[in-house]
């Protein structure tokens, strides 16, 4: 399902459910898996659920009941998951513009259930309507992270009956709906740059060094030497159906800059 930039608000908000409905079976599949990891780290049904409510990071929580299972101390475990949470301090900056007239409470409330899956979906809704819209926000929300919270309980209770979700397939769910999710969002040769960069730098650099550091890294690296390499707007077509290598007028209302966005 193709939605345009200024498509109407309804048809994007269809397509965030329909892009959300992989990622739902991949939360459900994987938080299955963490409530059984949990029973067997030897934390109780309440604090494996208290994680998943208020850690709220899938990655973070796998390597936290691992970590301590092994019996590392506490510290170097909070240090560790921190990294391993790192981009979202990008995402985070990424969606701030779009919130400054939004209450510092509610902002704070969408900073807590902010993950990988309600960002991808999230920001193309906001790029498409050219506006914040926190109604589709709590909806990718509450598709990725109530779903989470009850498969975690799940899990934990009678997780041991349910095959691994690497057996049914559905450890290629996620990435390859967050693939797709980029690709649509992907205008013209700055983005191509930033896209194929990225991934060149996540694969090294976690290969090298670490998956966390090569994710921060590639997050920060990349849009950085597409913003040198490539002027902006170069090999695209304008919202208006015009050539992004030619001046675009100040006034226009399709500028981002000029009040459609908050």
């Amino acid at each position: 399902m193709v939605v345009e930039p200024g498509a109407p608000e309804d048809a994007t908000l269809r397509r965030l459910a329909l892009d959300a409905l992989a990622m739902t079976a991949s939360a459900l599949g994987f938080g299955v898996v963490y409530g059984l990891a949990a029973r067997e780290a030897g934390f109780s049904l309440v604090e494996s659920l208290a994680m998943s409510i208020f850690v709220l990071a899938g990655a973070s929580q796998f390597a936290a009941v691992g970590l301590v299972a092994q019996g590392v101390p506490w510290l170097a475990i909070v240090g560790f998951t921190a990294l391993l949470n790192a981009r979202h301090l990008l995402y985070s900056a990424a969606l701030a513009p779009w919130l400054q007239r939004t209450r510092r409470l509610e902002r704070a409330a969408m900073a807590h259930v902010l993950t990988d899956e309600t960002f991808a979906l999230a920001l193309p809704r906001w790029q498409r309507l050219g506006r914040a819209d926190r109604r589709g926000y709590w909806l990718a929300t509450s598709l990725i992270c109530l779903p989470w919270i009850a498969a975690t309980a799940f899990g934990f209770i009678g997780g041991q009956a349910i095959p691994d979700p690497r057996r049914l397939g559905l450890d290629v769910v996620f990435p390859a709906a967050m693939a797709g999710i980029a690709l649509a969002l992907i205008t013209d040769r700055r983005d191509v740059v930033a896209a194929v960069a990225g991934v060149a730098i996540a694969v090294v650099g976690g290969v090298a060094i670490d998956p966390a550091v090569g994710i921060v890294a590639a997050g920060v690296l990349a849009p950085i030497g597409a913003m040198v390499l490539v002027p902006a707007g170069v090999g695209g077509p304008r919202p208006d159906g015009g050539d992004r290598r030619l001046p675009v007028p100040r006034t226009t209302v399709n500028d981002p800059r000029i009040g459609t966005r908050p």
